[in-house]
This record gives C-alpha cells, sequence and structure tokens, in this order.
C-alpha cells in the first residue's frame, strides 16, 4: 500500500487520480441506469442459414451502440430456439412474450413458422419483425404488427414472365415445394403469365418428405409432357436433391430450360460444389444489392471476424431488421410491461399456455416508430411500405460448374437489360448476354419437345373430290382448312398461308358492239360541251376584232356575219384559209386556236381508234347488289362456309347451287341460270385463283371483296406448335419459297393476265384539256386589251391630224393598227379599200411608200 501510494504520487498529482476514478464510476453507473428492452428471437439453431443471420444481428446491435453511448436504451436480446418445427417456433414465441414480456419478436426463420407467431403477435400487439419470410400468402393475415423486412416472393414474377416473353415460349411447368412457401408464389405466377398469354400446362408439387424415388416418378410425368420450361420455387434442400435427380434422368439435357427463383438464387453459397454442376446451364433470379459504402464496410468487417463464411442476403436483412429496432429510443419514456388480465376457470380447468396473456402497453407505439424509421442499410434503403419492403432491381444470373455469371438484369418499369449503365429508353440492349444452356449448348431451347413416349402426331386432311392443287389424301400434309372466327374457339390456328378474302366471279362479255353513238364516246359531255363553248367564244372573238378592222365586213346584214364568223370558227377543225383576215388581233387568235384543235382531234383519233379496235372485256353484272335484284342461280363449294355467308347477304336459297371442282363450277356457268346452272360463284380467293388459272379469258372478279382469313394450320388449343408453325409461314411468305410453291401448284397463272376490267370505257375527260382552253382564254382576252388600246390611239391620231381628208385620215389610221416596216410605212389605197371582192393572189390591202409621198397626196 506504501508503494501504491508512493508510485502515485510520484507519477500522478492527486486530482488527477482522483477524476479518473470518478470517471470509471460514472461510466459504470450510466451502463448500469441505460433502459434495458427485452427483445426476443425466434431461430433454429445448427443451420447455416440461421447461424449467420444471428450473427449479422448481434454484429448490427453491437457496432450501433458502439457508434451511439448516449442512447438511453439498449436492447438485450432473448434467444429461443425453434427446432426447426412450427410447433417449436410456436412454442418460442409464446414462452417470450408470456415469460420474457419481449416488446418486439425478431423471426421466425420460415414461411411456414409464421402464420401461427403473426396472430400471435397481433393478439398481444408485438411487433413480430421476419427477414426471411417470404411469401405472399402471409399478406393474408392482415395483422398490422407483422412488419416484413425483406422482400415477398411475388416480387420477382415479373422478372420471370419478361424472361420467358422474350424468348417466346408459350408454355411452362412450375415446379414448387409444397409448403405455404411454395405455393405462395402460385397466384401472381399465374397473372403474370395471363398477361403475357403463356399458359401453365400442369403444376408439380413436390413434398419435403418426397424420397428420391418419388422426385424421380414426378420428372418421369414430366418427360411425358411437351413442356421444356420449368420453373423451380423451392430451398437450396430440397432443390439440390431435385436437380440431382433431374441430371440422373437425362433432364439437363440439351432443348430443356430451368428457371429458379430468388428461393436458390439468393442462397448459392450454401450449396456445395456437387451441386452448382448438376444445375449447369440454369438459369436464376436473384435478389440485387446496389454496391454502397455501407455494404461494402460491412463485408470488410464480416471477413475479418468470420473468415470466408459469405454474407449472404439474409443475413444482410438480418443486419438491417436489427437496426430498425434501435427506434425503440423514441419510446424510451413510454411503459414497456405488459397489461394482463385474469381469466376465470373452472375448477376442473387447468388452463393452458395461452391463458392469461397480456397486451404489450408498448406495442402501438413501437409499431409507429418501426413503420416510419428509414436509414441507408446495408440491403439498400430500409423504408417500409404497407408493412414490407419493395424491390425496384432483380439480377438475372446462369448458373455454371464454377458459379454463377450474370447476364442481365431486370428493373421496374424498364424491363430486362444488359446492363444497367445502359440508357433505360434504347430497346435493343432490352435483353440478356448469352446464355449457356443445359446440355453446354449456346442455341436457345425452342421450349416444347415431341417426347420420346408419346403418341406419333395425328393430322387431320379434309378429303375433296375436286380442288385438290392444296391437298390429296394419302399425302399426309394438313390441308385447306379455312380460318374463322367461330371455329377459332375449338381449335388455335397458325397465321394464313394463303391469300385472304372471299369474292364474286362472274363471265366476261366483249363489249366490242359499241352502237351509233360510238363516236360520242371517246370524250365525256363536260368535254363535248366545252368545246362547243369554246367554239362559239372564238366566233364572237373574231367577230369583234373583224368588226374593227374590216370595213367591207361592217356592212354585211347581221345574219351573213354570224354565219361567216362561226363558219370561220368552225371550219378551222378541217383546213386553213387561204384568205387572210383583215385583222391582226384575229390572225393571233386563230394560230392559237388551231393549236388546241390540233391536239383536241389527235386524242379523240386515237381513243376513237381504241374503242373501235381493241376487244374489252366486261364483266356481265357490275356488283353484287345486281346479282341479288336479278335473281340468278349463285354457285358455292360444297360443304364451305361461304353457303353461310350467302344466306346472311339475303340471297335466295333455293337459288344457290353446289359444286364440288374447276371443272364442275365451269360446267355450271356454261349451263346458265336458264339451264339449271349459274351465273355467279362466290368462293374463297385461293379456289377462285385456281379456277381463274384455267378459264382467265372468259370471266372477272366482281366488287365488293369480303374479309377472311385465308388458309392456316388447325391445332389443339394451347398447342405450342401453333407459335414455332407461324415463324416458319412468315419465313416462307416473306422470302421467294412461297412464290415457287405458288407457281409450281398454278402453273397457268403466270401465262394468264388479270381478268378483271374497270366497268367503263376510258374516255377523255375536261381536266385533261383545262389548261390549253385556259390559254385560249387568257390569250383572246389580251389581244382585246390591246384592240381597245389601239382604237383609243387612233382616236387620238384623229384629233391631232384634223385638215387630212378623210380617205387619208383613215388610210393614217391604218398606218398605225397595222405598224411600220423598215424605214418605209403602209400607204392605203383608197379605191382598193372599197372592193368587195379580193382573189387569193392580191396581196393584202397595203403598198410600201415613202413618208413624203403620202403627205404629197
Amino acid at each position: 500500500m506504501f508503494f501504491f501510494h508512493h508510485l502515485v504520487s510520484r507519477f500522478l498529482p492527486l486530482q488527477l487520480f482522483i477524476f479518473l476514478i470518478l470517471l470509471v464510476l460514472s461510466l459504470g453507473r450510466s451502463q448500469n441506469e441505460a433502459l434495458q428492452v427485452k427483445v426476443g428471437v425466434v431461430i433454429g439453431s445448427n443451420v447455416t442459414l440461421s447461424d449467420l443471420s444471428l450473427r449479422a444481428i448481434e454484429m448490427s446491435l453491437s457496432e450501433f451502440y458502439n457508434t451511439h453511448d448516449s442512447f438511453k436504451t439498449r436492447i438485450v436480446l432473448n434467444i429461443r430456439d425453434s427446432k426447426q418445427t412450427v410447433v417449436g417456433a410456436a412454442a418460442s414465441a409464446l414462452y417470450l412474450i408470456k415469460k420474457r414480456e419481449v416488446v418486439a419478436i425478431i423471426g421466425p426463420g420460415t414461411s411456414m413458422q409464421a402464420p401461427f407467431l403473426i396472430n400471435l403477435g397481433n393478439q398481444t400487439k408485438v411487433p413480430i419483425i421476419s427477414f426471411s419470410a417470404t411469401s405472399p400468402l402471409l399478406d393474408s393475415l392482415r395483422s398490422p404488427y407483422f412488419i416484413r423486412a425483406t422482400h415477398d416472393d411475388s416480387s420477382q414474377v415479373h422478372a420471370i414472365s419478361a424472361i420467358i416473353e422474350s424468348f417466346r415460349w408459350r408454355e411452362v411447368v412450375p415446379i414448387y415445394a409444397d409448403n405455404e412457401f411454395g405455393e405462395g408464389i402460385l397466384p401472381y405466377l399465374v397473372d403474370a403469365f395471363q398477361e403475357i398469354n403463356v399458359r401453365i400446362r400442369y403444376r408439380s408439387a413436390i413434398s419435403l418428405h418426397f424420397s428420391d424415388d418419388q422426385i424421380k416418378k414426378e420428372l418421369y410425368k414430366l418427360m411425358t409432357m411437351p413442356t421444356r420450361v420449368f420453373i423451380v420455387h423451392m430451398l437450396p434442400d430440397l432443390g439440390s436433391r431435385l436437380f440431382a435427380i433431374a441430371k440422373e434422368i437425362g433432364m439437363m439435357n440439351k432443348g430443356y430450360v430451368w428457371i429458379v427463383t430468388n428461393g436458390i438464387a439468393d442462397l448459392m453459397s450454401v450449396m456445395g460444389e456437387s451441386s452448382l454442376e448438376n444445375m449447369h446451364g440454369v438459369l436464376g433470379v436473384k435478389t440485387y444489392f446496389a454496391g454502397s459504402k455501407e455494404l461494402m464496410y460491412l463485408e470488410a468487417r464480416w471477413q475479418k471476424r468470420f473468415g470466408r463464411e459469405e454474407l449472404n442476403n439474409f443475413a444482410c436483412w438480418a443486419y438491417d431488421a436489427a437496426t430498425a429496432l434501435m427506434s425503440v429510443e423514441e419510446i424510451s419514456n413510454v411503459n414497456m410491461s405488459f397489461n394482463k388480465t385474469k381469466t376465470n376457470t373452472s375448477r376442473e380447468d387447468i388452463g393452458t399456455d395461452l391463458d392469461d396473456l397480456g397486451v404489450s402497453l408498448s406495442g402501438p407505439k413501437l409499431l409507429q416508430a418501426l413503420s416510419t424509421v428509414t436509414f441507408k442499410g446495408v440491403a439498400g434503403r430500409f423504408q417500409l411500405k404497407t408493412g414490407k419492403l419493395e424491390p425496384k432491381t432483380f439480377k438475372i444470373i446462369n448458373i455454371e460448374e464454377t458459379g454463377e455469371r450474370t447476364v442481365g438484369f431486370w428493373k421496374s418499369k424498364v424491363g430486362l437489360l444488359k446492363s444497367l449503365q445502359v440508357d433505360q429508353k434504347a430497346h435493343s440492349s432490352r435483353r440478356l448476354r448469352p446464355i449457356i444452356w443445359p446440355g453446354d449448348t449456346t442455341f436457345v431451347p425452342k421450349g416444347w419437345e415431341f417426347p420420346t413416349n408419346a403418341k406419333k402426331l395425328r393430322i387431320a386432311v379434309p378429303k375433296k373430290d375436286g380442288f385438290n392443287n392444296f391437298v390429296k389424301v394419302f399425302d399426309g400434309a394438313v390441308g385447306d382448312t379455312t380460318i374463322l372466327a367461330n371455329r377459332s374457339h375449338y381449335v388455335d390456328f397458325a397465321l394464313p398461308y394463303s391469300e385472304t378474302g372471299v369474292v364474286f366471279v362472274v363471265p366476261v362479255k366483249d363489249g366490242k358492239q359499241k352502237g351509233e353513238w360510238v363516236f360520242l364516246k371517246p370524250l365525256t359531255m363536260e368535254l363535248w360541251l366545252i368545246t362547243a363553248a369554246s367554239f362559239i367564244y372564238i366566233g364572237i372573238m373574231v367577230w369583234i376584232f373583224e368588226f374593227q378592222a374590216d370595213e367591207d365586213f361592217k356592212k354585211q346584214r347581221i345574219i351573213d356575219k354570224i354565219s361567216n364568223v362561226f363558219y370561220f370558227s368552225f371550219s378551222t377543225l378541217f383546213f386553213a384559209h387561204r384568205r387572210p383576215s383583215e385583222s391582226f388581233f384575229t390572225r393571233v387568235l386563230v394560230v392559237v386556236w388551231c393549236f388546241v384543235l390540233l391536239i383536241l382531234t389527235q386524242s379523240y383519233t386515237a381513243t376513237l381508234t381504241s374503242m373501235l379496235t381493241v376487244q374489252e372485256l366486261r364483266p356481265t353484272v357490275r356488283h353484287m347488289d345486281d346479282l341479288r335484284k336479278s335473281g340468278v342461280n349463285i354457285g358455292y363449294q360444297t360443304g364451305s362456309f361461304t353457303f353461310e355467308r350467302l344466306k346472311q347477304m339475303r340471297f335466295d336459297e333455293s337459288r344457290l347451287k353446289t359444286y364440288n371442282s374447276p371443272e364442275e363450277m365451269r360446267e355450271l356457268f356454261l349451263n346458265k341460270s336458264s339451264n339449271g346452272g349459274i351465273d355467279a360463284a362466290f368462293d374463297e380467293v385461293a379456289y377462285i385463283k385456281l379456277f381463274m388459272a384455267k378459264y382467265c379469258s372468259e370471266y372477272s372478279i366482281i366488287e365488293p371483296t369480303f374479309k377472311a382469313d385465308g388458309f392456316g394450320f388447325a391445332f389443339p388449343l394451347g398447342s405450342p406448335l401453333v407459335s414455332d408453325i407461324s415463324r416458319q409461314i412468315l419465313n416462307l411468305t416473306e422470302g421467294e419459297t412461297m412464290r415457287a410453291i405458288e407457281n409450281k401448284w398454278f402453273l397457268g397463272e403466270k401465262h394468264c393476265l388479270d381478268s378483271t376490267t374497270s366497268d367503263s370505257p376510258i374516255q377523255l375527260d375536261h381536266h385533261s384539256f383545262e389548261a390549253l382552253f385556259l390559254i385560249v382564254f387568257v390569250v383572246s382576252i389580251i389581244l382585246l386589251l390591246l384592240m381597245l388600246a389601239s382604237r383609243r390611239y387612233q382616236e387620238r391620231q384623229r384629233k391631232v391630224s384634223p385638215n387630212l381628208p378623210n380617205d387619208q385620215a383613215n388610210a393614217a389610221q391604218e398606218v398605225h393598227v397595222e405598224g411600220n416596216v423598215g424605214d418605209h410605212i403602209v400607204e392605203v389605197d383608197s379605191a382598193l379599200v372599197r372592193r368587195k371582192k379580193l382573189t387569193s393572189k392580191t396581196m393584202p390591202f397595203r403598198r410600201a411608200a415613202t413618208l413624203s409621198r403620202l403627205k404629197s397626196a
């Protein structure tokens, strides 16, 4: 003691020593005074997943309090072993609530153990926080005191359906564990597949208690079905057995597709190497955690503390769930005891553990604190929506013998992506990277196969006596089955391989007999009227021009003027006049008019020649309505749906005749309705095309064309063959193969011209000559304006030279009208002006003279 006192007095001042002692005492008192909050943990022992999750919970609490030592509360864990049974989990929860009075329970470990705990927590107002109960069925319990600190299994069904849709598989078979965990995802899978028109052919439930022989028997049953796309939803222990047996019996070979949910994909680390070898080529949907600094720091601390044991997704959720419980700090001033009520029991009734269950007084406040807590956790943003976490991204993995390989991602509201860094709007990136499928192949399986022990594919072929270009019995080929709406209720059709439509075909007649008025047909009525009006208009303009220029024309009688003008106008159609007109404006107008008449007459001549010489084939009936009004007989093919169509169009049933072949159809046409034959036939385009290939010059198709979907292959409802056959048909019809097939089977068609003709002969209308008539009109108006301007100028000239004699003044006017010629002006001989007739060899009334000679006169 003396030595210790001497040491202290020598090395430390007395005051500092006293301060250190008080500090230690105060810290110890603060730890003892912190409010201890009891939280229960129900989890299985001696299980790798449970051990990792429990380590994560303890690590979360210790690390949190190391950085938050000022908190008034301290969570104390009360751990109970569920013994991996539903009863064990129920007993553990009941003990924790009744005996330990915990304010919350973390657990249970599985979805099967959760229902009882959820109901118990709802009754006692104790929040149940689960990081591993993922079944969507638990939502049906509708307990506000159940908090799912993880994702439920339904969140991944759209990622699975996106994969199915991207590879165009039409049928799938889910293989699931026969318990609450496995069954919970099925309703959501069904809904997701219905949205993309994918059929679930069969549901395979595998019990945890199945022996290997029972699993093998179930897989053999799947081998007898055509579907080769399987979706596996179970935990790794049962999944490892399933894939080992599947590989043994050959279901991991080429042609098979296996997709596992995150029940297996999230726990690949707990599966051995042999299990990975058995799952080579399997696709998986895995929960994706973004690479945050919180996650990286935890992984570093985890590896430093636990070595090689991997930090899986459930351990991350357990870590965040424990962190969320730190919200008890907000209710540190709330009474955390239970309100217990005594239940009266009879002497014979000794009671049960459920009697005298209290109600947590802090439960409602704690639930409110947990519902609103939010933080950036190691598994992403921790924020509860309707009592659970909602994922936005899943990772698509391809399992290989050495591990897993990322081939893409699925993102909410975006779909499949190769990478999260690509532009979300780029549709070309919405696919996966190359995948290695079972059988170590990169070729995408088609999703179905003919089972080795299945029945042979039976094909129904329509038996017909005629129209055997499409099918003959003993060919073994699918025949001419028409796609109809009412038939689609019983079968599924592939895409049509023939031309679509139903039409009427009628005989044609030669329209060569034109009649006595054929010369009027080349021009339409409107063009005839416009041409006649143009002749009258030209005559009037010639009258105006000549009246101003020709004195002799002025002295004629009115009847002579009209006859001369219109004779001049109309005669320009046939010859050019040798006597020139007296007016310059008339000559210009006549030149333009002759140009128009040249084009008009040449066009008329060419059209009339075509009408008289070219054979014109016209249908005997123009439209279906004419057939119905005329009451003639209509032919249809025996057994065809066209019979019902004709009755729907109100054709008299007694007037409908049947035929079985193109030859019978031809014979009925020759007999006509008057001799028990037909005057029209109603059939599908493919059959009419075959008929026209033989008799194209004698028949024609008339309007209208009725809608029909053509010929197609019919399959049982839901058959996986439909999509594959349709794709092959598209490949044929878009290329040259289908044309080669048509040329082979419709040999006469390529030598046959299209016999569908116009209902009326081609005529020339006024629209073709609008520009020419417009030119004539514009030129005539311009000439009229020039003439009026010239006349006004002449009147001014008379006023300038009043002393000149009348004859000379008139000669001066003529000079100004006709214009200058070189260095001379035109002199008009007044004596010649008065002559009434001119010979064809006489020069016009003008003679060249010098200006001085005109003055001397």
